[in-house]
């Protein structure tokens, strides 16, 4: 991808509630940057830290976010507050903790009040988000846009080879 392409690229911001949740945003951040999607990691916590989390989301559009990224376990309310306070899409990623084996993430990141919209992922479910995050930012980015066709193609394309391959094993070709 050229220089200038990464320069006027839309970042994503990666934010996690806690240092542990990295082995499972780290998912997301190798797949964003495997897109070339520009990507800012940071540990925020919507308990221990609103204040930062609020001002990093009021301010994220003006500083070249096109969308955010929220990790967080047990009572995940971090991706709310961070949807609270900018107009940018946020995706939420409950992290499975020791406590109710994920539920409990995943209920405290998908029931959102009205107006505060968070989309949701999967319990541990970093890639999706990522991918996710890329269609939305391919949305005004055609090079992006391609990139995501090409990872669909190459998906379809992996099914039909195993399927090819199941059927040479059982003698049916």
């Amino acid at each position: 991808m050229s220089e200038q392409m990464s320069r006027q690229r839309k970042k994503a911001a990666v934010i996690m509630g806690s240092d542990s949740d990295l082995p499972v945003v780290s998912r997301a951040i190798e797949r964003l940057k495997s897109f070339g999607i520009p990507v800012e990691a940071h540990v925020m916590s919507a308990h221990r830290t609103p204040e930062a989390a609020a001002r990093f989301a009021a301010a994220a559009m003006d500083n070249g976010f096109g969308v955010i990224i929220a990790a967080a376990g047990k009572a995940a309310h971090l991706a709310g507050v961070l949807a609270a306070h900018t107009v940018l899409p946020v995706i939420g990623i409950p992290v499975k903790s020791s406590t109710m084996d994920g539920l409990d993430s995943l209920l405290s990141t998908v029931q959102m009040p009205s107006g505060i919209p968070v989309a949701t992922v999967a319990v541990d479910g970093a890639e999706n988000a990522a991918i996710l995050a890329a269609q939305m930012l391919a949305l005004s980015d055609e090079t992006l846009r391609g990139a995501l066709l090409k990872m669909k193609k190459d998906m379809a394309d992996g099914v039909m080879e195993k399927d090819r391959l199941l059927q040479d094993t059982l003698g049916r070709t």
